[in-house]
């Protein structure tokens, strides 16, 4: 099979906020790889290995891996026991991934032999891709609730010096952060604004309260404050945004 054999392509870029490390291993470990596809997939991530995707649905697909090139690009064949839409082995698809500031930008790129398996595919892929993201993105936003309890402990930590070390561990360079009173940029903005948070309100804290929902790096999150005393001085919701790296990269807080 060359180039030749397959002139029509579906071809597909997303970017996915993990290392390329953590998304290349959904094509080298089996679990991972049945993670993504279905219970009973299997790939043998080496040249000449056998891979098997078996679909919710029960159709399975096979296929051969061709190249593995840790951790930027994978190869492999893929085809259709019963012939439809084409048979084992009669189409390539090469998947690379690019580190980028944002993560990894993953390319797909699905040669098949005539138009109408491209047109088939191209549904195929923006789905199957879609759910690869959220799957990759599930597994490592996993803590996701730690995640927030610690950002929040960030901010609620009395010491000054601590505040700003911790706060700068979690935070991007660019951070951005609004709330009814804020609208700051970068991680110094948002230390001295919550440096007159403690001034101001001697007590400040904020937490988290009820569960979270993550989806591919961002985090909906419900919160209280309390300020002298500990009483109440406010509640609502957060939308809170992480970088390729897991740091925050931005924060909106609804109400007060």
């Amino acid at each position: 099979m060359t180039t030749m054999d397959l002139p029509y392509l579906v071809e597909r870029t997303l970017t996915i906020g993990a290392s390329r490390e953590t998304v290349f291993r959904y094509f080298t470990e089996p679990a991972r790889w049945a993670s993504w596809w279905g219970a009973g997939s299997t790939i043998d991530a080496k040249a000449g290995g056998r891979l098997l995707i078996r679909y919710p649905n029960a159709v399975e697909a096979v296929g051969t891996v061709e190249a593995v090139e840790p951790p930027s690009r994978v190869v492999f064949t893929m085809g259709y026991p019963g012939g439809k839409p084409f048979p084992p082995d009669a189409s390539r698809v090469t998947i690379t991934l690019e580190a980028v500031p944002e993560g990894t930008r993953l390319h797909l790129r699905h040669a098949v032999a005539d138009a109408s398996a491209r047109e088939e595919f191209v549904q195929g892929w923006r789905y199957q891709l879609s759910l690869f993201a959220n799957l990759v993105l599930d597994t490592e936003y996993a803590d996701a609730a730690a995640r927030v309890d610690r950002w929040f402990g960030a901010l609620s930590e009395p010491e000054a010096a601590g505040r700003a070390e911790r706060v700068r561990q979690l935070a991007a360079p660019d951070l951005a952060y609004r709330d009814r009173y804020s609208a700051v940029t970068g991680a110094a903005e948002l230390l001295a604004q919550v440096d007159a948070m403690h001034r101001f309100m001697p007590g400040f804290r904020v937490a988290r309260t009820g569960e979270v929902l993550h989806r591919q790096g961002a985090v909906l999150t419900g919160w209280v404050q309390e300020g002298p005393g500990g009483a109440p001085a406010g509640a609502g919701s957060a939308v809170i945004e992480f970088d390729g790296a897991g740091r925050v990269r931005s924060v909106t807080m609804f109400g007060g």
